[in-house]
Formats: structure tokens, sequence, C-alpha cells
């Protein structure tokens, strides 16, 4: 099945479905390795993993290099986080194509403006595109796509930059109407208050991803009751392997050995084995020509 198809199922799944950060080739395979349906491509991740901001300090095109790696590492969908379309709709339309050049299977934009700046960073200083201009751009992305599996979500920083739930609604179904596959509503409260309230009022009209880094106390099955389709663990394996770095670096840098490291990191067959390595060396016997060895008298 084609990852497009994959993605769809899971945005109109009956049941919840997750998706799980990755932010290079490696932690890809990682999240198929471990049983997820899905990949979220964050751009908070990425960005971190290659030492920038989450400003568009990254180029699009850089963003697009990483993702290659990703989808030829897993068979998973992925699904981007596209910030707010890298510009005008020209750009958005332009991304589409590419990402399906690379056999991506959807993209997330949010209605802020370029460059965008994280959600969790002084939200409400962060203003919000026009309405109708992201509309637009939704109607452009969707008219680029080949695929018709291809989806684009649209997600809602209304309760983010600090308005309502009447704005954050009428942004929602402005954006259903234009096309959009399905819609994110994005909260930083430390409750689900407002996706509670958003689902009470939205009733299930069109399919609604949440990503719950805030409120992370919240059971899943509460999102369950509530029918949110799709949840985004949007950037755990980026901070673990900080964490994990932090903690393994300044143990050698202090002991000045790493004796002690070993027992606690992963072994390098480990690496070679997710490289997939023994599937190299079994294409070497099979195309490179034998060599025989020569001995001397």
């Amino acid at each position: 099945m084609k990852k497009t198809a994959k993605f769809r199922q899971l945005i109109q799944s009956k049941n919840l479905e997750f998706l799980m950060e990755a932010h290079n080739g490696l932690a890809a395979k990682i999240v198929e390795e471990v049983g997820f349906k899905g990949i979220w491509a964050s751009g908070l991740t990425i960005s971190a993993s290659l030492g920038v901001r989450d400003n568009n300090e990254a180029s699009w095109t850089q963003v697009l290099d990483v993702l290659e790696f990703m989808s030829d590492a897993s068979s998973l969908p992925i699904l981007l986080d596209g910030d707010t379309g890298y510009g005008n709709f020209n750009n958005a339309r332009r991304l589409v194509k590419k990402l399906e050049q690379r056999n991506i299977a959807g993209v997330c934009i949010e209605d802020k403006l370029f460059p965008k700046t994280n959600s969790f960073i002084n939200g409400r200083a962060q203003p919000l595109a026009e309405i109708d201009e992201f509309c637009g751009k939704i109607k452009a992305m969707k008219d680029a796509q080949c695929d018709d599996d291809f989806a684009v979500i649209a997600r809602v920083e209304a309760f983010i930059a600090g308005w309502d739930l009447a704005e954050a609604l009428r942004r929602a179904e402005a954006y259903r109407q234009a096309g959009a596959d399905a819609v994110l509503i994005h909260s930083k409260r430390a409750d689900a208050a407002e996706i509670e309230a958003f689902m009470a009022e939205w009733g299930g009209r069109h399919p609604v991803v949440i990503v719950p880094t805030k409120y992370y106390a919240t059971p899943s099955r509460r999102f369950a009751e509530l029918g949110i389709s799709l949840v985004i663990w949007a950037n755990h394996n980026l901070r673990a392997s900080i964490q994990a770095m932090q903690t393994i670096s300044r143990q050698i840098f202090l002991q000045e050995s790493i004796e002690a490291a070993e027992g606690s990191v992963a072994p390098l067959d480990e690496v070679f084995r997710l490289q997939q390595a023994d599937e190299l060396q079994a294409a070497e016997k099979k195309y490179l020509p034998f060599k025989k060895t020569i001995q001397g008298d």
C-alpha cells in the first residue's frame, strides 16, 4: 500500500491513532521497529538536530534532504511539520510537489506568519495569518498534489496566540471548507480544557489531530472519548537523545575513559544492524566478482 494511502487510513480510522516523532533516518527506523504506524517529522526536532532554532533557520530544501533519508529508512507514512509552508501559496504548492517526489504522506501547515516562531515561545506575541490568505494556501496545495491520497492538514494556532474558542472554530471551519484533510487544534495549557471545548462544538465534522506536549498528563482514553482522530507525540525522541548525549559526554569527559560508559550505550553491533550492514555484505557476495587470494611460492 502507498504511504499516502496508509496515512489516509490513519486520519480516517474509527480508532485513536498515534504518530511518533523522528528527526533523521535512524530515528525513523527505530520508530517503525517499535510498532508505530506513522511518523511525525517535527520542525522543532529537525531544526534542533541541525543545531539551529525553530524559526525557519533551516531552509526548506535542507529539511527535504533530511526527509529523503527518513523516507528511505522507513516504510511508514511520514507527516511533515511544514511550519507555515515556507512562504506564500506559491512556496507551499511547490513544497507539495517536492514532498510527493520523496514519498512523504502529507504535510501540516500552521496559520502563522513566515518566518514562524515555536508555539511555546511567547505565543501571545505571534500574529496569525489572515483566514482568506491561509485558505488560499490550502487550496493551492490541494490543487498541486498529484496523488489524491496526499494529505494537507491545517493547524489552528488561535489558542496559542491568545484567541478564544469562537476564533478557533471559525478558522477550523474555514480551513475545512478550503479543502484541508484534517485540522490540528493546538493548545499550550497544562490541561485539555481548550481541546475539550473545541471538540464539544466541532461535532465530529472533520478529523482532528492534537499534539499533547503540554497537557501530557491527560490519558489517551480521554482523547478517544472526545473523538480525536490522531495524536502526535511530537518531540520525545529528540529530547531523549539530548539527555543521553549530555550524560555520556559528561561521563567520558570527567573520567577520561570510555570503559565505564561502554555498558550504558548501544553496542556497535546494534548500530550495524540498524544500518543493515548484513544486507550489504550479502549483496557484495552476490554482485562483486570473486577474487582469489594469490599466495607466494
